[in-house]
């Protein structure tokens, strides 16, 4: 179970983006956080995904309290979530070819890549003519897609989907969702999907929570 209880996090002008803010997530549950633009979806997902410390509240993974935030939390909490977001261009460094960008969570934990990224891209749908490329050399979509393949590249029990979708087109949008969903229901993991399509989140989830009353931020 992915636990966030009573959250509060991300100050703006003096004022919290989420308050108070409680949300599970059951192994091999898919829950969206529907909601518009600036209302602090994002900011939350940040802190389910370990990536933001909350200023108060806790995130139980497992029955278990993080034991730290972004690059201090415990290697077996931390590889416990793959994240995909909004904007792959500012998420994937413009430098690394794309085979590079898949090994990344890779070589950072010690494995070799070895036939890992070869398997991993094709199950994204990049073909191996794309792996040379670097950013700049592809499409939006083609550069998502690499980012999904990062984010299972650890095989994580969490995946964090942050408005994965919300710059590609509907047939790139049906294909990485169709990508998520096999990796579910061969793993058992959990899906947090944040976003703002109402008819993709009921469609793709198996509950949506939806987010009231916009504020500044996420």
């Amino acid at each position: 179970m992915l636990e966030l209880l009573s959250v509060t996090a991300g100050y703006e002008r003096g004022n919290p983006v989420v308050r108070d803010v409680s949300l599970t997530v059951a192994p091999g549950e898919a829950v969206g956080l529907l909601g518009p633009s600036g209302c602090g979806k994002s900011t939350l997902a940040r802190v389910a995904a370990l990536l933001h410390r909350p200023d108060s509240g806790r995130v139980v993974i497992d029955g278990e309290p993080a034991r730290g935030w972004r690059h201090r939390a415990p290697r077996e909490q931390r590889t416990a979530f793959g994240v995909v977001f909004q904007q792959p261009r500012q998420s994937a460094d413009p430098r690394l070819r794309l085979a590079d960008l898949i090994a990344e969570p890779l070589r950072a934990t010690g494995l070799r890549p070895d036939d890992r990224v070869a398997e991993l891209a094709a199950t994204v749908g990049l073909g191996p003519d794309l792996l040379p490329r670097r950013p700049h050399e592809v499409s939006d979509g083609q550069l998502q897609r690499a980012c999904l393949a990062r984010a299972l590249a650890l095989r994580p029990r969490w995946l964090i989907c942050d408005e994965m979708t919300a710059m590609l087109d509907a047939s790139t949008t049906a294909a990485l969702v169709t990508v998520v969903e096999a990796y579910r229901k061969e793993t058992g993991a959990g899906l947090l999907a944040v976003g703002h399509d109402r008819q993709l989140m009921e469609r793709w989830c198996d509950r949506t929570v939806e987010w009231g009353v916009p504020a500044t931020g996420g």
